[in-house]
């Protein structure tokens, strides 16, 4: 049902298979009125969106059971793959809804659902532990109930309930892994990304991910802005709805990347998607209000589109870390969440490529504790256990990116008996020796010069090289200065590695020194 074609992070290009046609993933579901849409489903397929979200429990409402006659698909007008809300959103607002959890799940089934959702009991963020725990079980015992009586003919969620309540989230995913869904959904986020909790959301998606099958895809409830999106996907969260682009547009508040803006308050729009090449900023705000929402909520969900589209090419292009980073900077508390990922790191490696046809750019602290150099670092200390006890010298970088076919090096080197391991210090990698400087990634990094500043990518280099050298457990040192190093990882060099010999040399004047080391070998 879920086969995956590409990946970067936790992030995987996918494709979902339904019975009414397959959804590529990353994918946005806008959410849909089943009787009042302002925008036409036309405009919204031609956008490029493959599928939709509708609301089950309003269109039991107001259809009955003349919506199983007609079905959803004619009722909100969109051929192709639907998801159905069972209205546990209702649940959240008004305590409770007046339908049990067969007669919607059956319902769902009935109408032609894609991706049906059980009646759950969703947690609140102004939840107590105690209340959020009687979410989760009240969840789960009807996920228990309903899929007993249900005959599976469509793609069944299950609910990861919990909400800022991580030891609930974890319980939650636990107990519904156990139950086979076909793919899993991640609750309460809305309320989370309207206080701009990103790091919350990030703590919540990491740790429903642990906690699931590998091979089951995710879906957010309620992403409703492009600036997390990415951020999420990153995490590995592969389908999202949002009914934020109609709904903000009902209160004049136009999206941008960055953020979002009331129509009054901009002087220029900034963006050319159809809409906006169509109307100025005066023009939209003068619009009738009608007219004005469609406006509004046709040029959100074209920068929703955007980032979808966006995100996908960068998973494409090995370069979601760069996007996430670039995407993050918008926001302070985008940023904490960015940050706080580099710190869990090992959490979005499940799907990493271990090697990228693209190089990395290292701009600023985080970048140094990207996936891939995290990858390399550890499998190059099981590579150290060889060169265990043997003598070292540590030669500067003469080149941006040095490579084992560096001419001067090699003829040195076959012209001599070598008896020392030769490698260099290069941030924010740490040691590494001259034969594997030209495989995947030592030679594919562009560094700025910030990040080789940075205290923190410093201290954490520091770290990495105390721990290689740790394995390493060299009989001798010899350290010739490579002056463009920060002066502290100099100096921790020759503090605490102890070189026998340090040597002062000019760059041009590398070889001839390490020549002459050779050559009064005994």
């Amino acid at each position: 049902m879920f086969e995956i074609k590409s990946t970067d992070l936790a992030a995987r290009i996918g494709k979902l298979h339904t019975k009414n046609g397959n959804l590529q993933t990353p994918a946005l579901l806008p959410v849909l009125h089943p009787a009042n849409q302002i925008i036409e489903t036309s405009l919204i397929k031609r956008m490029g969106f493959e599928a939709v979200m509708t609301n089950s429990y309003i269109t039991w409402q107001k259809y009955g059971e003349e919506a199983v006659k007609k079905n959803i698909h004619k009722i909100v007008e969109f051929e192709g793959p639907i998801m159905t809300d069972s209205g546990g959103y209702q649940v959240l607002e008004y305590g409770k809804v007046d339908v049990g959890e067969i007669e919607i799940a059956k319902f769902q089934e009935n109408i032609d659902s894609d991706f049906c959702n059980i009646l759950d009991k969703p947690t609140s963020l102004a939840d107590n532990w105690e209340t959020a725990r009687d979410s989760v079980s009240k969840t789960l015992q009807s996920c228990e109930i309903t899929l007993k009586n249900i005959e599976r003919k469509s793609i069944w969620m299950g609910p990861i309930q919990g909400g800022k309540f991580l030891d609930l989230v974890e319980f939650s995913a636990k107990q519904l892994s156990k139950m086979n869904f076909d793919m899993y959904a991640l609750g309460s986020p809305t309320e989370i990304m309207e206080n701009y909790d990103y790091t919350l959301l990030a703590k919540m998606i990491i740790t429903a991910k642990k906690n699931i099958p590998a091979d089951k895809a995710l879906h957010l409830f309620g992403l409703g802005h492009p600036l997390p999106l990415s951020m999420a996907v990153a995490l590995g969260c592969d389908t999202f709805d949002s009914a934020s682009y109609i709904l903000y547009a009902k209160h004049g508040r136009y999206i941008t990347e960055n953020g979002t803006r009331n129509i009054d308050e901009l002087e220029y729009l900034p963006c050319i998607c159809e809409t906006c090449n169509k109307y100025s900023v005066r023009e939209m705000r003068q619009l009738e209000h009608p007219e004005r929402i469609k406006a509004i909520g046709t040029h959100n969900l074209w920068l929703l589109w955007k980032e979808i589209v966006a995100t996908r090419q960068a998973i494409r292009e090995g370069r979601l870390w760069e996007y996430v980073g670039m995407r993050s900077r918008a926001h302070p508390k985008m940023w904490d969440a960015f940050v706080y990922i580099s710190n869990n790191i090992d959490e979005m490696t499940t799907f990493q490529k271990r090697f990228k046809s693209k190089g990395m750019f290292l701009s600023s602290f985080p970048d140094n504790r990207r996936p891939e150099l995290r990858n390399y670092q550890n499998r190059i200390i099981e590579f150290f256990k060889k060169f265990e006890g043997q003598k070292i010298i540590i030669i500067p970088v003469t080149k941006n990116k040095p490579l084992l076919y560096n001419n001067k090096l090699k003829k040195l080197l076959e012209n001599n008996q070598v008896d020392y391991t030769i490698g260099y210090i290069i941030s924010p990698i740490g040691f590494v020796p001259y034969q594997i400087t030209d495989i995947y990634p030592i030679s594919h990094i562009e560094s700025s010069m910030e990040i080789r500043k940075d205290t923190l990518v410093r201290d954490e280099l520091i770290s990495t090289i105390r721990n290689q050298f740790n394995v390493l457990n060299p009989e001798s040192i010899i350290f010739m200065k490579d002056k463009r190093l920060d002066q502290g990882i100099i100096d921790f060099i020759v503090r605490e590695l102890k070189p026998e010999k340090v040597i002062d040399c000019d760059s041009n004047l590398v070889y001839s020194e390490l020549e002459g080391i050779l050559n009064n070998q005994e």
